[in-house]
Parts: structure tokens; C-alpha cells; sequence
């Protein structure tokens, strides 16, 4: 069932656990993510973020989407992840996506806060959530050195962020980053405790993917209610497809490996959020 980001968030802080969202681009990568969510009867996010789009259209994720997530047996939330463009989050938003993510991190935080009040507004009459970022989660590998560090968020900031600008959910910076970790990544609890203790906006952790499980289980303890993935499910995907190519092997045939890999990492994770059986 297609319901908003509110909705899947609602209990997570105070039954302490997480949902994930899992950053999907294909039809395999849905496929797995929803078959997962259902076996363990787990709440779930999916959808594409702004960077991953490539030369598929917004319109035409959401029509991949939208069936599956409102056919679902669990409770779904389809979500445009990071958008910095604010007419592609409006476009979402119209689409029938429920949740969408304006990531202003970037910006001078008055315009931050502005820009994403606006979207609240517009996204609430229509029945969809906004998250959105303060403070700045880097990227591993960037070619841009200035965008690719870690801004840490500042639990006052963060208050004041989420009262202005009226989000759904905040997603904070506390040492991840996203793409794959060079070296173990070193998360500030300290910032994540202060933050929680400051804002009772459900938080949001991106760049999961590369974490050990006690990282997501010291972070969901500290305030994490939801939690972003995209690296680990993207990897084993291709491996899983890799592993079975032949010289006859067409898309076809690599499609159910590929599922059941994507599967897999998500039941894992799921397990680890501590979402199964809370759908």
C-alpha cells in the first residue's frame, strides 16, 4: 500500500527502529526491495534520487513505481531522493510520489530553509512528505574536493530548521558519506546525541551503505529513524549478474540472480534497522 514518508516514520523514534530507504533504478533492484519488505513484513522506501536519473525520466520511474508500491502487502512510501533542483521536486511531487527529499544542504541556510518551506507547502496539499538536509553529507571519490567533506550539523541549527521550514524528516551529517568508503568511516555519536536531544524531527542517516551493523545500531539508538541505501544493493545486483554471465547469458537470464542478490541485502538490513514485522 502507497502511503507518505510521515506515516512510515511515525513510531520509529519511540519503538527504536529504523526503515530504509533503498535507492532503486531498475526493475530488478524493485523487484527485490519490494519481494524483501514483504517477506519480513517491513515497512519500506524506494525510489530514484535526482543524481541516478541519468536517461531514465522522473515520469518514467514514477510509472515503473507507483503499481508495484500501491499493489504492495506492506506499507510503501515512494520517494525522490536528494533533490537539488527544486522543479524536479515539484515535478515529483505531481508525479504522485509521496515523499520527496529537497536537499538544500549546499545553500546558505536562510535560502535552505526558505526554499524548503515552499516545497513543504506544496508537497502537504498534495498529501506528500519533505525531507530535507541540513548540514552536508559528503561523497567518497568526488571529483569536487570543497563538496565531497562532511559538514557537521549543529544541533541548534537543526531546530531551527525543522520549526521554519516545517519538514517531514532531517537528514543530518554525522561523518557517513555517499559511494564506497576508502576507509572505515568515523561516525561523531556525540553530534548525532546532541542533535536528537535538540529536535524531535525524525533524523535521517545517508551514506549507509559500507556501515557494520553496530554503526546502524549505535545510530538508530542515538535518534536515526530512517536510513538511506543504495551502494550495497547497486553492487550486489552486478555481482550477482556477473557471477552468472555466460557467452549466451542475455538480460533475461541475468534478471533472477540479480533479484534474489538485491533480496538478500535487503532482508539483511532490514533485519538490522530492527523494521521487520512493524509493517
Amino acid at each position: 500500500m502507497l502511503v507518505t514518508l510521515s506515516e512510515i516514520l511515525r513510531d520509529t523514534r519511540k519503538k527504536g527502529y529504523a526503515v530504509g530507504l533503498f535507492n532503486c533504478v531498475t526493475l530488478e533492484m524493485m523487484a527485490g526491495i519490494l519481494e524483501a519488505a514483504e517477506a519480513l513484513q517491513a515497512p519500506v522506501l524506494l525510489g530514484p534520487a535526482e543524481s541516478l536519473l541519468g536517461p531514465v525520466s522522473l515520469a518514467d520511474y514514477a510509472d515503473l513505481l507507483l503499481g508495484p508500491a500501491r499493489r504492495a502487502r506492506v506499507p510503501v512510501a515512494l520517494h525522490f531522493d536528494h533533490g537539488f533542483t527544486p522543479e524536479l521536486v515539484e515535478e515529483a511531487i505531481s508525479l504522485g510520489f509521496t515523499s520527496v527529499m529537497y536537499d538544500g544542504s549546499m545553500r546558505p541556510f536562510a535560502e535552505n530553509v526558505r526554499e524548503t518551506a515552499r516545497l513543504v507547502k506544496i508537497a502537504h496539499a498534495a498529501g506528500c512528505s519533505v525531507e530535507a538536509e541540513i548540514g552536508h553529507v559528503g561523497s567518497n571519490g568526488s571529483a569536487e574536493d570543497a563538496l565531497s567533506k562532511s559538514i557537521y550539523t549543529q544541533p541548534e541549527e537543526a531546530l531551527t530548521f525543522a520549526e521554519q521550514s516545517g519538514c517531514d524528516a532531517l537528514a543530518i551529517a554525522i561523518g557517513t558519506a555517499h559511494g564506497v568508503y576508502r576507509e572505515a568511516p568515523r561516525l561523531n555519536l556525540d553530534v548525532l546525541s546532541r542533535v536528537s536531544a535538540a529536535c524531535e524531527t525524525p533524523l535521517v542517516l545517508h551514506g549507509g551503505s559500507g556501515l557494520s551493523d553496530e554503526d546502524f545500531r549505535a545510530c538508530i539508538a542515538g535518534g536515526i529513524s530512517k536510513i538511506n541505501i543504495f551502494t550495497s544493493l547497486n553492487l550486489a545486483a552486478a555481482r550477482a549478474a556477473h557471477a552468472q554471465f555466460t557467452a549466451t547469458s542475455g538480460a533475461f537470464e541475468l534478471m533472477p540472480s540479480a533479484i534474489e542478490a538485491v533480496k538478500a541485502e535487503t532482508m539483511r538490513l532490514i533485519r538490522v534497522f530492527g523494521s521487520d514485522g512493524k509493517a
